[in-house]
């Protein structure tokens, strides 16, 4: 289980790795354009119950810590389905990956 750090905020956010690696991507992405938007998830088993909105702005430190020492092949798929969410008046939404092999990179290809 990875964390996401939000700003001074004490209390890490909680994302599992491939999850997370995945959503770096997507926040790096609309970031470097200097464009602020909402992140919105269901809280995992073992929190507690809910959902959770965070505004996400530029010049709002953000730390990403992965459990996995290696990063995970990259579903384009998801990739491209989490950006449709960010670009959306709603902000990203952590949505389930949907599987496709097809779509996979690994990023010691690139």
């Amino acid at each position: 289980m990875g964390t996401l750090n939000y700003g001074v905020a004490t209390e890490p956010i909680h994302i599992e790795d491939r999850a997370l690696a995945h959503l770096k991507i997507v926040i790096a992405t609309k970031l470097r354009r200097n464009e602020s938007f909402t992140l919105s998830w269901k809280h995992p088993d073992g929190d507690a119950p809910g959902r959770s909105t965070i505004w996400l702005h530029p010049s709002i430190p953000l730390r990403f810590t992965f459990d996995d020492a290696e990063a995970p092949t990259i579903n384009v798929k998801w990739i491209e389905d989490l950006m449709l969410s960010a670009n959306s008046t709603g902000g990203i939404l952590l949505i389930d990956e949907v599987l496709d092999a097809a779509d996979e990179v690994d990023p010691s290809d690139e």
